[in-house]
């Protein structure tokens, strides 16, 4: 019985993998701006989506320290991206900066809701 179980289950996913079953698009296509605040004031961040999916993320404007925001500006936009979702870790030393990219991030993305 639990070899015809997993028979079945291999089968279903199978079935779901080669279907072309993709995720519904969360969002509509286009270029969308946003801010968010930083610890030394706005952060202003460009997002594209193509195919309902987020395909770049640009900080645009900031006033953070350099030297301290750099690990944020560089890694969140990527993080983001990788995981079509802001709910990713705060760079460490930099928490201000990374949630304010993530704050402008949701704020570019809200334009772009279906």
């Amino acid at each position: 019985m639990k070899r015809l179980a997993a028979a079945v289950s291999s089968a279903l996913v199978l079935m779901l993998i080669t279907s072309g079953c993709a995720p519904a698009a969360k969002w509509k296509d286009g270029t969308y701006s946003g801010s968010g605040k930083g610890m030394g004031g706005p952060i202003a961040v460009t997002v594209k989506v193509e195919k309902g999916r987020i395909t770049a993320v640009d900080v645009t404007q900031h006033q953070e320290t350099p030297g301290i925001s750099d690990s944020a500006i560089a890694k969140i936009p990527q993080l983001i991206v990788e995981k079509q979702s802001t709910d990713v870790e705060a760079v460490s030393g930099a928490t201000y900066t990374s949630n304010g990219i993530k704050e402008a991030v949701q704020n570019a993305l809200s334009q772009a809701k279906k």
